[in-house]
C-alpha cells in the first residue's frame, strides 16, 4: 500500500467513536434515515461524465447505488442497470426507480469487496458519496476500474461528511473531530495508483434542505450518542450554532 492510500486509511481510522461514547448510545449512530438518498439528488457533474462515456444500450454499474441517485436520471441511455448495495431497502428503492424508468437491472446485495467477485464488467462504473466509508480505498478503486471497459466516475464532498458536526461533537462531548481526508486526498490516492483522473466541483445542495426540522434533530442527537430525552438540548445548541457553509462536492473520473 502506497503512502497515500496509508494516509487516507489513518486519517478515516480517526473518526471512530471512543468506545465509551459509543456503548453508551441508546442506538446506533450510523445510517441515514430513509428516502435521504432519492433520484432526485444526483448531481448533474456525475450524470454528464456517465453519459459522455456510456454507449447507447450500454450497461451501468452503480456501487452503493441507494436509491439511485447518481444512475438513474441517466438510465434511459442504459441498456441494463446494476446496483450493488450493503442495504435490502435501499436496493428495493433502486428496483423501484429502474422499474419506473423501464429498465432491466440486476442488484448484488453486499459490501463492494464482499461481492465484485461476483459482479460483470460494465462500460460504465460510479460510486457516489460512499469512499469515505471505504479504508483500503486502493482495493476499492482498482477493483472498480477493473470491472469498467469505458470510464470511472466517483462522487464525493470535498471534505469528509461528519466535519458539520464538530461543533456539537466538541460541545457534548469535549472532543475534537478530525478535518479529513479530502478531496484532494482522494486525487492523490488517484496519482499514486496510476489514474489520469479529472475533476469537477460544484456546490452540493444538502441532503437536508427538504427534510423537516424533526428529522434533522433526530438525526444530530443519535449521531452524537444521545439519548432522545436530550433532544431539547440538542436543539437548543444547534440554534445557537452558526447555519454550516455550503459544502462543495466534486466528480473525478477517469477512463479505463
Amino acid at each position: 500500500m502506497g503512502r497515500a492510500q496509508e494516509d487516507w486509511a489513518t486519517q478515516l481510522a480517526a473518526w471512530a467513536i471512543d468506545p465509551a461514547i459509543l456503548a453508551a448510545a441508546p442506538e446506533s449512530p450510523y445510517g441515514f434515515p430513509p428516502g435521504l438518498f432519492g433520484t432526485d439528488r444526483g448531481a448533474e457533474s456525475t450524470h454528464r461524465a456517465i453519459v459522455a462515456a456510456l454507449p447507447e444500450s450500454g450497461t451501468l454499474l452503480d456501487i452503493g447505488c441507494g436509491g439511485g441517485a447518481a444512475s438513474i436520471p441517466v438510465a434511459g441511455r442504459a441498456g441494463l442497470l446494476i446496483g450493488v448495495d450493503s442495504s435490502d431497502r435501499m436496493l428495493e428503492s433502486f428496483g423501484a426507480a429502474a422499474k419506473a424508468e423501464g429498465r432491466p437491472i440486476r442488484t448484488f446485495h453486499g459490501a463492494w469487496a464482499d461481492v465484485c467477485g461476483e459482479v460483470p464488467m460494465a462500460d460504465v462504473v460510479v460510486a457516489a458519496n460512499v469512499v469515505y466509508n471505504v479504508p483500503d480505498i486502493g482495493s476499492f478503486l482498482r477493483t472498480m476500474t477493473d470491472h469498467a471497459r469505458r470510464r470511472i466516475v466517483v462522487e464525493l464532498t470535498d471534505s469528509h461528511p461528519w466535519t458539520s458536526m464538530a461543533a456539537l461533537w466538541r460541545h457534548f462531548h469535549h472532543q475534537d473531530r478530525p478535518d479529513g481526508p479530502t478531496t484532494a486526498d482522494f486525487l492523490d490516492v488517484t496519482i499514486e495508483l496510476g489514474f489520469d483522473a479529472h475533476i469537477e466541483t460544484f456546490h452540493r445542495v444538502s441532503v437536508w434542505a427538504n427534510a423537516t426540522p424533526e428529522v434533522v434533530l433526530a438525526f444530530n442527537r443519535r449521531r452524537l450518542c444521545l439519548p432522545v430525552e436530550r433532544e431539547s438540548e440538542v436543539a437548543a445548541v444547534m440554534r445557537e450554532l452558526e447555519p454550516a457553509a455550503p459544502m462543495s462536492a466534486s466528480t473525478v473520473w477517469w477512463d479505463a
